[in-house]
């Protein structure tokens, strides 16, 4: 049983809506979030990457820095940039990016079903990256940015869905990157009834992307429990912002990868090596996408070839071994390549489909890389699978978009 509640949103005006939200902190770098959030004060950059308000070059993990992020929340909240719902809520969040489209309800997501396994991960996290988080939550008294979660479909959850989706949004905008931004709040008790009682059937909900933040809030959550003598477990900071997705709703793009070098092998004798493992066709100076699953689009020496696993390397049966990132990191990177640490070889770097695979013909061409390889993206069914097992996907294995837009909602950890 998963257990959500509504709670008090803490949302900008909607004239103000496109001028607050911002994308989320770790998709960008300090110096692209300042130029991002330049001449616009009401920028939620202002409060997620506060080190834009101090020289450059500072330390974006100073103490200042994270003070620096509660002042401008409190600021924000006096000047009326964020103003807190009366009432307790649900929401409803659509991101439509091309002809994709996803509605996902947002909730505050409970800590203990986190701690007990409940909302199940797929990978590893860095303390580094969680202690930065968990800082800046433990300063704020706040989730300023939402995890981003899924779900099994669910018949009654997609009703709700669509009954608040065919009224009117509080919130319509595109972003600057082209993504379209709907939300409607969902404050009528009969709908908030629904919705907590249907997530109670779920029997887990699954970690898309955030798994950083999502360990930072339920560490800081539980952290708070354990410093309070009279807690009872009703508490808000028993809970956290999550936006669930209907597994169907979600898309996962490839993530691909470029390498420096070929380990001292020439073209000729690396294409020779990969027969071994692979049927290796010659596809020319056109780029080649990869087909279906168990097939690869490499590019080096000016062309493109098709790989096709050997039925040998993989099985479709184990929710690792039947991953093409298993497939390519056993018998190319490391095999061949001598690439054994994907987190921290400095040889090789990784590229979201997002950016097309002319990107990764560019940086060949260009000299930076020798050789580039494309992957089919990874299906919700094996993340969820995995998930399931209890295994960890290989490092750099998921790419979602479209990301969440930070910023629509906050949820407050004292109400």
């Amino acid at each position: 049983m998963v257990k959500v509640k509504p709670f008090k949103g803490l949302r900008p005006p909607r004239e103000i809506v496109e001028k607050v939200a911002a994308r989320p902190y770790d998709v960008l770098n300090s110096a692209e979030a300042r130029k991002e959030a330049a001449g616009n004060a009401q920028s939620l950059y202002h409060i997620t990457r506060p080190e834009i308000e101090f020289p450059e070059g500072t330390d974006e993990h100073d103490g200042e820095v994270y003070k620096r992020a509660v002042e401008n929340f409190a600021m924000f909240q006096e000047k009326g940039w964020l103003v807190q719902d009366d009432k307790e809520c649900y929401y409803l969040y659509a991101q439509t990016m091309g002809d994709h489209k996803q509605y996902g309800l947002v909730v505050a997501s409970n800590v203990n079903d986190y701690l007990e396994g409940r909302i199940k991960k797929h990978e590893l996290t860095r303390h580094d990256k969680e202690e930065d988080r968990m800082k800046h939550i433990r300063n704020t008294r706040a989730n300023i940015e939402p995890v981003f979660f899924a779900f099994h479909d669910n018949e009654e959850l997609q009703s709700v869905i669509d009954k608040v989706s065919a009224g009117k949004p509080e919130y319509d905008f595109t972003s600057e990157d082209g993504i379209r931004h709907e939300l409607w709040v969902i404050s009528d008790d009969d709908t908030i009834g629904r919705i907590t009682r249907a997530f109670e059937s779920l029997g887990a909900l699954y970690i898309a992307d955030g798994h950083h933040r999502t360990a930072a809030a339920a560490l800081v959550g539980a952290e708070m429990a354990r410093n309070n003598p009279g807690h009872r477990g009703d508490e808000e900071y028993n809970y956290f912002l999550a936006v669930c997705f209907p597994e169907s709703h979600l898309k996962i793009i490839d993530y691909n990868r470029l390498v420096k070098d070929l380990n001292g092998h020439s073209e000729e004798e690396f294409i020779t090596l990969l027969g071994k493992h692979f049927d290796v066709q010659l596809m020319g100076k056109e780029i080649y996408h990869p087909a279906g699953l168990h097939n690869f689009a490499m590019y080096v020496g000016g062309n493109w070839y098709s790989l096709t696993a050997h039925a040998d390397t993989y099985d479709d049966n184990d929710p690792i071994l039947c991953l093409d990132v298993t497939v390519s990191s056993k018998y190319i990177l490391d095999e061949i390549l001598g690439i054994t640490d994907l987190r921290r070889d400095k040889r090789i770097d990784f590229v979201g489909g997002i950016r097309g695979l002319g990107e990764l013909q560019a940086r060949v061409d260009s000299g930076e890389m020798a050789m580039a390889l494309a992957l089919y993206p990874v299906t919700m069914h094996q993340l969820l699978a995995i998930a399931d097992s209890g295994n960890i996907m290989p490092p750099k294995t998921t790419w979602f978009e479209p990301k969440l837009r930070s910023g629509l909602v906050i949820h407050k950890l004292e109400q």
